[in-house]
């Protein structure tokens, strides 16, 4: 359900603006306490239907153009010489938009190359600013909108490395566009590295986000709200510097052949942040971690049936008593000729705090004909 014109509220604006501010950046130098734990958070949500199915466990056994994302290791797995991948959801009955897009290559030296872009967007916002005549009346017709979008593109490179033992390596070029309306915008930049090997059957993976740190640089307008934020008691932003720390993924996984057409396999993912304590099930002031997991029931790799369990967190009930939650998801996948289609539901049967999400995604492989 996207916001109307005649459903303007200044509380909607206010609260807007209020957001700007856990957006502000911080010094490089400042204290690990203060830095912004969910910086760049909306590259975390992850991409493909497949992905949200399980959980968001793919650093281990992501072979396919979404590897980009997950663990650019993964794309040395790529078989088909071009391989095109989309995915769409929203959130929060269509007010949030998120949409994924991502090209992958084969080169002449079994390197892969890959281009993805990820967007999220909250659309038609009210500004209502103007709302109120210089008589006190209100005119709708003053009403503004604008759009608060986050953007990154992904540049990665793949190879495989067999005087290591055949390990696949992998690593990703970032670029990340941030813009609040005419408000405040930022551009950022940074650097991850993957690794994929398979060892005695099993498949292990290691993702590191962020590896040196992702520098987003805001600019504001102040004079822009300069007023807005005078009345709430609220300081008014300066351009400033937000550091998104490194974050690892361990990942391990495994296929088994059930009887003759079938498979089953595991997988189960470790995120591990340094930004001080986060709401997990293990968590230090030094070491938060974070596992998550899912299965994947697969037909002659025609047809799949995948189950997942993330977003485990202890919550505080109304009586002040604390209890765990998690967020269980489903989702099924077909495969036709060269078309892989996969659906995904987050949060099956609201079991979690988190909103539950219909997610769409498809892939399409292109390949050359053989000489």
């Amino acid at each position: 359900m996207r916001i109307q014109s005649n459903s303007a509220n200044p509380l909607l604006t206010l609260v807007i603006i209020f957001g700007f501010q856990l957006a502000e950046a911080q010094d490089s130098t400042t204290p690990r306490d203060n830095t912004p734990k969910f910086s760049n958070e909306f590259l975390n949500i992850g991409v493909s239907a497949k992905a949200f199915a399980l959980g968001l466990s793919m650093v281990s056994h992501t072979d396919d153009v979404t590897a980009a994302y997950w663990n650019p290791a993964g794309l040395n797995q790529m078989e088909s010489d071009f391989q095109l991948g989309l995915m769409h959801s929203d959130y929060f009955g269509g007010l949030a938009n998120y949409d994924y897009g991502g090209f992958a290559a084969s080169l002449q030296d079994d390197s892969k190359l890959a281009l993805s872009v990820v967007r999220f967007s909250v659309d038609n916002i009210p500004d209502t600013r103007f709302l109120f005549d210089a008589n006190g009346a209100i005119d709708y017709s003053q009403i503004r909108f604008f759009s608060a979008t986050d953007y990154a593109f992904l540049l990665t490179y793949a190879r495989e490395l067999p005087i290591l033992g055949g390990i696949r390596v992998g690593g990703n070029t970032k670029i990340i566009h941030r813009m609040a309306g005419s408000f405040a915008k930022s551009w950022g930049f940074g650097i991850d590295l993957g690794a994929q090997k398979t060892w005695k059957g099993w498949d292990f993976g290691l993702m590191a986000k962020d590896i040196f740190g992702t520098f987003n640089a805001w600019s504001h307008q102040p004079d822009e709200l300069e007023d807005v934020y005078n009345l709430t008691g609220n300081e008014v932003p300066t351009n400033s510097l937000e550091v998104t720390l490194p974050r690892l993924i361990l990942g391990a996984s495994r296929r088994f052949e059930v009887f003759k057409f079938f498979s089953i396999m595991p997988t189960v993912d470790l995120d591990m942040t340094f930004d001080g304590r986060r709401n997990t099930l293990v968590r230090s002031d030094a070491l938060s971690i974070d596992p998550h997991g899912g299965v994947e029931l697969g037909f002659k790799d025609l047809a799949f049936l995948r189950f997942g369990v993330n977003n485990i967190q202890q919550l505080k009930d109304f009586d002040r008593s604390t209890y765990w939650s998690m967020q269980p998801n489903a989702g099924v996948g077909v495969v036709i000729k060269q078309l892989h289609i996969d659906y995904a539901l987050t949060d099956l049967g609201d079991a979690s705090e988190a909103l539950f999400s219909h997610v769409f995604s498809l892939k399409v492989n292109f390949n050359l004909e053989d000489k």
